[in-house]
């Protein structure tokens, strides 16, 4: 019952944000597009500036399950660092190790992938971490703890069935699969990141 209401809710939210979320979501919002209820196709009338760059900060943050007060630094840092912000901030969310972990295969959604964190199943070089914010360097491995390798959603992952509902591993990612292994051979590119979002949208709601 509790995994029928969070799937609503993720798919409410998903058609309110106009991007699937989950799986799941997808699924929704495939069967019906359009909101609930009897003005669920009504045309809306247009956002402000204000609302449309709300909204795609409100979907960056979606995609990477993350709070507020998370993307602020996040943001905060991405400004601080040489280059576009706006690119900066992507490539930092991308780093997080619940994002890679979810990129790499081991989980379905990013809610997943945090929850495998937390409950201590992820190692980076060989250390626990249960951070799902912890920052990812260069040339580290990210890898499933050996007493976790044989539980079933582990062995599902290095199955391949996750593989049906994520996007291409990209090439920042080297992945052994089998072997629940990923190492960030490199920082991301934002053309490589496999999120939706203007990223100039979000930089202008944060410095108006």
């Amino acid at each position: 019952m509790a995994n029928n209401t969070r799937a609503r809710r993720q798919a409410r939210l998903s058609r309110s944000l106009g991007i699937a979320l989950t799986p799941k979501a997808a699924k929704y919002m495939e069967r019906r597009p359009y909101g609930p209820g009897e003005h669920g196709r009504a045309r809306k009338k247009q956002d402000s500036d204000y609302a449309v760059r709300l909204r795609e900060k409100q979907r960056l943050r979606a995609q990477y399950g993350i709070r507020e007060a998370q993307m602020t630094r996040a943001f905060e840092e991405a400004r601080r660092t040489k280059g576009l912000t706006g690119e900066n901030l992507i490539e930092l969310l991308e780093m997080r190790l619940d994002a890679l972990v979810l990129r790499a295969g081991f989980a379905r959604t990013i809610a997943q992938a945090r929850q495998l964190v937390v409950h201590r199943h992820i190692l980076v070089d060989g250390i626990r971490v249960d951070r799902p914010s912890f920052r990812v360097g260069e040339g580290q491995l990210v890898h499933v703890h050996s007493r976790s390798e044989t539980m079933p959603p582990f062995q599902v992952a290095a199955a391949g069935a996750h593989r049906d509902v994520l996007p291409q591993v990209p090439a920042y990612l080297d992945v052994k699969l089998d072997a629940l292994q990923a190492r960030l051979v490199r920082r991301p590119k934002r053309a490589e990141v496999p999120v939706t979002c203007e990223e100039q949208l979000v930089v202008e709601f944060y410095a108006r």
